[in-house]
């Protein structure tokens, strides 16, 4: 899975627009992955949002994930599906979710990582890197030092979360990440599709820079 630009959804912060036509345009500027979020809407809703959302995701090759919910992923054949702290556990979320389908697992330090990575996870959302109010009950954040260590202590993929946005999506990729998940720098955006291409910028040339032969 392509996790450079990784957008999350949520449904309260898009300024009354569409949440569809913000996911649209956070691709168009090049978002790489989607998650459906939403902790309010019923189960019905969601399916007929999520089938909508997988669509567009795919029309742009972005693979399609849904948060929390294993059976409404399986009911939306997504891509894959990311679990947290409060959810199922990794590992049962893995026999239901047999590969190719994608596993997604929160951690906040080393010990989860290396647990999730253990279970069976694909990749990891790793944080709150920064302060956030899009999760205020996510924890401290962990910082860059934090995510460094995570990132040295597995060899699954590190998608940084928390408070990241094009002015500090650099940095994340400087220690360690392999890519950048968004909610409100993209969700809340005047102009998503900008927004992506400034992050996607910033990811972009950090990982080209990490990955360029030194002399």
């Amino acid at each position: 899975m392509r996790c450079d630009l990784y957008l999350v959804t949520d449904p309260g912060l898009t300024r009354d627009r569409p949440l569809l036509q913000v996911v649209a345009e956070a691709l168009e500027g090049g978002v790489t992955a989607v998650q459906l979020r939403d902790k309010q809407a019923s189960p019905r809703d969601l399916m007929e949002l999520g089938t909508e959302m997988r669509r567009i995701a795919h029309r742009y090759g972005a693979p399609f994930l849904v948060n929390d919910r294993v059976d409404l992923a399986l009911a939306l054949e997504a891509d894959g599906v990311h679990v947290g702290r409060e959810d199922l556990p990794p590992l049962e979320a893995r026999r239901l979710m047999q590969r190719p389908r994608i596993l997604g697992v929160s951690a906040g330090s080393v010990r989860e990582a290396l647990a999730a990575q253990e279970a069976g996870a694909d990749y990891l959302g790793v944080g709150p890197v920064f302060a956030t109010a899009t999760k205020p009950d996510s924890g401290e954040p962990i910082g860059l030092a934090g995510l460094a260590a995570v990132a040295a202590a597995v060899r699954v993929p590190v998608v940084a979360i928390g408070g990241i946005h094009g002015g500090n999506a650099a940095s994340v990729i400087e220690a360690g990440a392999a890519g950048v998940a968004v909610i409100s720098a993209l969700v809340s955006a005047a102009d998503p599709e900008a927004a992506a291409r400034e992050i996607r910028w910033g990811v972009t040339e950090a990982l080209r820079k990490r990955e360029a032969p030194t002399a």
